[in-house]
């Protein structure tokens, strides 16, 4: 995933507003229902919930799930930044000084100035306005930073892992054993299934669609071998 992927997110986001006391759809998310009370300030579930939507969960909190500006400040202090670009992950304090009181997604920084993306503001009120919306303030509000590893370019972000593609196969092969075999093949798997040549798995399932592994050719090879010998050695 890209700085402009997560961006495209945020931004599609903005004049959302919450309904009631936090009563939004990022929190709902979050925490599995319907929330409402002064309680659960949301900004930090809406940048959870853009790292969601796209599929990157790890690069907010570990693929964990924190609501706490605080908390997610401590967890990434080594990734910290200074020299702010677009998809940095932003802390302010509006007191000025202290530890992070709301957080947003940085859109642009001009060396003074700073735009970000944030849930839960407004123009009348900076951590606690109820709505998504896009902010420019000076840098003195920065109390933290920090860059997640996104993939410099679209064409690498669209890229496979190793994982991902084992994971994908594992599901594709799953799939083809679980297919029904074609009547044209019924006569000769009959003769095979009566001859103990093919056995199917631990559950019956004789996986006909499933692409044939040089370990279970040799175990129908042996079983042909012993249907021959009339069983010796079993």
């Amino acid at each position: 995933m890209t700085a402009e992927q997560i961006l495209a997110i945020a931004q599609g986001e903005i004049g959302t507003k919450a309904t009631g006391q936090n009563n939004v759809k990022y929190n709902t998310a979050y925490y599995g229902r319907e929330i409402n009370g002064a309680g659960y300030a949301w900004c930090a579930c809406f940048v959870w919930w853009c790292f969601r939507q796209a599929g990157a969960s790890d690069l907010y909190y570990g693929s964990g799930k924190t609501a706490y500006c605080p908390t997610l400040l401590s967890y990434h202090r080594r990734q910290a930044v200074t020299e702010y670009q677009p998809g940095d992950v932003i802390f302010f304090n509006f007191s000025g000084k202290g530890n992070a009181a709301h957080v947003g997604l940085c859109e642009r920084y001009d060396g003074t100035y700073i735009t970000t993306i944030d849930g839960n503001t407004s123009s009348a009120s900076e951590a606690n306005g109820g709505t998504v919306a896009r902010k420019k303030r000076n840098k003195s509000y920065i109390v933290g930073a920090y860059r997640p590893a996104y993939q410099s370019t679209k064409e690498e972000a669209d890229m496979l892992t190793q994982e991902q593609f084992e994971a994908m196969m594992d599901k594709y092969l799953s799939s083809l054993a679980r297919r029904e075999p074609s009547n044209w093949s019924e006569e000769a798997r009959t003769w095979a299934e009566c001859n103990g040549i093919i056995a199917g798995d631990g559950s019956g399932n004789k996986q006909y669609k499933k692409f044939c592994t040089r370990e279970e050719l040799v175990q129908i090879l042996f079983h042909q071998r012993e249907k021959e010998q009339g069983g010796a050695g079993r």
